[in-house]
């Protein structure tokens, strides 16, 4: 195992524990191939009734990917960054389809491959600490970890919106969203573990939390995040005009132009596909995306130099053009 993966069992329950807590967990190929073993040895384990996933420390379950792994790999001419993504992704599609219940325990940050060891799963469970996102229009990367499949589902365009902007939300909007299956203390945690252990169910720790601050804004999200493009969408937000609507043009308007394109033709994509399909376009969009001058750039301004000053390339939505080259089939090396 992974020195950063904890594994135990607990009566009928598998429990994994991310555990590099001073990276925010964030996921590593080495973390993402142990998460994978595992998985498999306790899908055929017959004393396990079902698999938890928690993250160790206060801040985080999960703040993503190594992104920053990545693009180093990229610069360097490897293909390492490449391999973490289809093993990732793959890792995303076995949660999705694992024949046991699979519960996420979630607190704090939740970000990028964080939803993609979680949303799959059938519960997932959060407290009150909760902050879910998928930031990636804000590196030149897209959204992915199978978000075109659980984004596009979001009621009421949320999906959309916080596909293109890289919104954080709470428990409330998560909750409404559909990411989150339920509101727990965080208090009660270890208890839930305890329950799932006996083979018992946790409907007992559920609770109501108040409503998330997009909660006044969710008429106004679906009707200008149905537009039918991303410049679309900007314009219905010029045109509203309230306090809400100008900061989130601003925030679409800080993002690569590139990758909204991309996020856009995804996520409307998605709605039609299974999650294994959603996560075979999403490859051979991500391979592409890895070689634009926007990925490079947006991970130094990130996490890099963290001047947060990206000069995108091209700097316009008008200059993207044609996205469907990012979309056509990988030869070879596809996905499943």
């Amino acid at each position: 195992m992974d020195p950063h993966i904890k594994a135990e069992k607990r009566g009928r329950l598998g429990l994994l524990t991310l555990d590099r807590p001073q990276a925010l967990n964030a996921l590593t190929h080495g973390m993402i191939a142990a998460l994978a073993e595992r998985l498999a040895d306790w899908a055929a384990d017959d004393g396990i009734a079902a698999v938890a996933i928690r993250g160790a420390g206060d801040r985080a379950f999960c703040a993503g990917g190594d992104i920053r792994a990545v693009q180093q790999a990229v610069i360097a001419g490897s293909d390492a960054g490449a391999r973490l993504l289809r093993d990732e992704y793959r890792l995303n599609a076995a949660i999705g389809s694992y024949p046991k219940p699979y519960v996420a325990l979630l607190h704090g940050f939740v970000l990028g491959g964080g939803a993609g060891v979680s949303v799959h799963g059938r519960l997932r469970l959060a407290d009150a600490s909760l902050a879910f996102g998928m930031p990636e229009t804000g590196i030149g990367f897209v959204p992915d970890v199978g978000s075109s499949h659980f984004l596009s589902r979001c009621p009421g365009e949320m999906g959309l919106y916080l596909g293109l902007t890289g919104a954080r939300i709470g428990l409330g909007d998560a909750l409404a969203a559909g990411l989150v299956t339920h509101a727990v203390a965080a208090a009660d945690f270890d208890a839930v573990i305890e329950n799932l252990a006996r083979g018992e169910g946790i409907e007992a720790f559920a609770r109501k939390p108040p409503p998330g601050a997009l909660a006044p804004h969710r008429r106004r999200i679906e009707t200008i995040f149905s537009a039918g493009s991303v410049e679309a969408i900007l314009e219905r937000l010029d045109r509203d005009g309230s306090d809400f609507a100008q900061e989130t043009a601003r925030t679409l308007r800080a993002q690569s132009p590139t990758s909204l394109k991309l996020t856009y033709h995804t996520l409307r994509t998605g709605r039609g596909l299974d999650l294994r399909q959603c996560l075979a376009m999403e490859y051979r969009v991500a391979l592409r995306v890895l070689q634009t001058p926007d990925f490079r750039e947006g991970v130094r301004a990130a996490l890099v130099d963290k001047d947060r000053a990206p000069r995108w390339n091209p700097a316009s939505l008008a200059g993207v053009g044609d996205v469907a080259r990012f979309f056509a089939a990988l030869e070879p090396g596809e996905l499943f």
